[in-house]
């Protein structure tokens, strides 16, 4: 892209050389500069503009739309970020998000809380929550509470924050209360970079398990798990190309660097 600096010199060549041949660089008379000139000083600035503007109104109409539906929050701007978030990564990767929803987690909540919803993204409209949502063993001291550790190492057992992609669905077996127990899961990718990237070779998913209730969710290896039911009815749903956003005001480090949040 050519700067200003040279745009506006070469304008100014306009004027100067308007009308002259190689041989004849005198005539000094100025000449309205070409109208291709002014497209190419503004035409920029106009896509830009439009773009991100774009953004922020698709940002404001879901906030208007399903905030009503959220009415408890661990911070004012959990689905601003969200959803800044979701209509980033979509402008920029459009084959790529092929359905319309948004599994959206408040981690800034206890797991005692309701903190778990579907959004349908085009329609803005609720497709269920807000439900149960599990937290990774290792973002909380003890079994309740407000998780406030997180991590995209293997072995960490922690919740990692950000955006991630929905890929195939597969036959889960977890563990749990010293059984085993079969489910639906989901294979995500994430997308936030060294915030949770490494979620798939973690073997990071959405799935159902038996430790889930509707007052009560236990906690996971970091799986943003639900309950079974719910799991079976909504994760299909979602699979190849939905959003998933896990957000905490608890690690200012994410929220500030999170490469979707601050687009």
């Amino acid at each position: 892209m050519r700067s200003t600096a040279a745009i506006i010199g070469s304008l100014g060549l306009v004027f100067v050389l308007s009308g002259a041949t190689d041989s004849d660089a005198k005539i000094t008379t100025p000449t309205p500069a070409p109208a291709a000139a002014s497209l190419v000083t503004s035409a920029p600035a106009a896509v830009v503009d439009s773009g991100v503007t774009g953004r922020e109104a698709a940002v404001a109409s879901a906030l208007e739309a399903l905030s009503p539906y959220v009415t408890v929050s661990s911070h004012p701007d959990a689905l601003r970020s969200a959803f800044r978030a979701y209509f980033a990564f979509k402008a920029e990767n459009p084959g790529r998000v092929r359905k319309p929803y948004l599994y959206f987690v408040d981690y800034g909540l206890s797991n005692a809380t309701p903190r778990g919803y579907v959004f349908d993204m085009e329609t803005l409209t609720l497709v269920d929550g807000p439900f149960t949502v599990a937290h990774g063993r290792g973002s909380s001291r003890g079994r309740n509470g407000v998780p406030t550790r997180f991590s995209n190492r293997s072995g960490s057992a922690m919740t990692s924050l950000g955006l991630y992609l929905t890929q195939e669905t597969y036959g889960f077996v977890g563990h749990a209360g010293g059984g085993t127990y079969r489910s639906v899961g989901l294979r995500l990718q994430g997308v936030s970079g060294e915030f949770n990237d490494a979620a798939r070779a973690r073997g990071v998913v959405a799935h159902g398990a038996p430790y889930m209730s509707a007052r009560d969710a236990g906690r996971s290896e970091g799986c943003p798990a639900l309950e079974e039911f719910r799991a079976r009815r909504l994760l299909p749903m979602i699979a190849n190309g939905s959003l998933v956003f896990l957000y905490s005001p608890n690690d200012p480090i994410w929220l500030e660097q999170d490469p979707w949040v601050n687009s």
